[in-house]
């Protein structure tokens, strides 16, 4: 396996060029983290994350098997030489059952009007259908001031409790959002990657234990946005550049390239960044949690 050495902001857009430059999932690469990387302050002392990459080798194991096979047409001869008569009877028999089975077909046929079938359409991805029809207006439940003011009391208790486990010292910043139903919540501090995660996983799942927290025993629904050091936004910046970049490759190659699991919000951000496109068509495949996007030409 040769590395080869790629550089970016943070590990995860570093790790994402490697997928795109060989193109395949970052599940088939072997992957050295050589340096994290630094944000900075104001942009002063920044370094950007380096990883070392190689795409993995897959083990061809069959000699056993073929060497096994190669021997086995021996004993199959002899057999063919000593039933020379018999097959010829049996040949003559079987035509005539075709025979018949043709003239059956041809009768049933004849009986049932031909009905050409249809191919299935493929049910585009539920992010697809999304995209192509207008998302219906959530109905939002206006809110007094004491009612708000007891979902931030209940998302603080939850979060406060979850970062003292973990140990970490953590401001969190909260603003309800009444016209839209929407409570952002905030986070600074320290070592803020953990919180993050693998490409968000981390905070994904604080994300969704802290909507089921706010949401109990309450009507209508709150939607609920955690993030830190601008994380979403950038996320969305890195997929959309790997997007266009996907695009731009499936068109020179004319081969359709699947891209990397995602979380549904992801792949409608992949989605939304392709819809426009007059060269290539994006459509999701297989089941939680490896549903993935695939890029490919589209018919004309």
């Amino acid at each position: 396996m040769e590395f080869r050495e790629f550089s970016a902001k943070t590990v995860d857009e570093a790790i994402t060029k490697a997928s795109i430059e060989y193109e395949t999932s970052s599940e088939n690469l072997e992957i050295q983290v050589i340096s994290q990387g630094k944000a900075g302050f104001l942009g002063f002392g920044a370094k950007p994350a380096i990883i070392r990459a190689a795409k993995k080798e897959i083990e061809e194991v069959l000699p056993k098997e073929t060497a096994e096979s190669a021997r086995k047409p021996a004993p199959a001869k002899k057999e063919e030489k000593k039933s020379v008569k018999p097959q010829a009877v049996k040949e003559e028999k079987k035509e005539q059952k075709r025979e018949n089975k043709k003239d059956n077909r041809k009768e049933i046929k004849k009986e049932n009007p031909v009905k050409t079938q249809e191919k299935p359409k493929e049910t585009p991805a539920p992010e697809k259908l999304a995209e192509e029809k207008p998302r219906e207006e959530r109905k939002v439940t206006l809110r007094t001031e004491e009612e708000i003011a007891e979902i931030k009391e209940d998302a603080q208790k939850f979060l406060t409790g979850v970062f003292k486990a973990m140990e970490l010292q953590v401001e969190i910043k909260m603003e309800y959002k009444n016209e839209e139903g929407n409570l952002n919540i905030d986070f600074e501090g320290d070592d803020m990657g953990i919180l993050i995660g693998k490409r968000g996983q981390t905070l994904d799942s604080l994300q969704y234990l802290t909507s089921l927290v706010v949401n109990k025993g309450r009507q209508g629904y709150i939607r609920v946005k955690l993030d830190t050091e601008d994380y979403r936004n950038r996320r969305k910046e890195t997929l959309e550049n790997l997007a266009r970049s996907i695009a731009y490759k499936v068109r020179k190659t004319r081969r359709p390239v699947s891209l990397e699991p995602m979380n549904p919000y992801e792949r409608r951000i992949i989605h939304s960044a392709l819809q426009g496109n007059r060269f290539v068509e994006t459509y999701s495949e297989g089941n939680e949690p490896y549903r993935h996007v695939v890029v490919k030409l589209k018919n004309r």
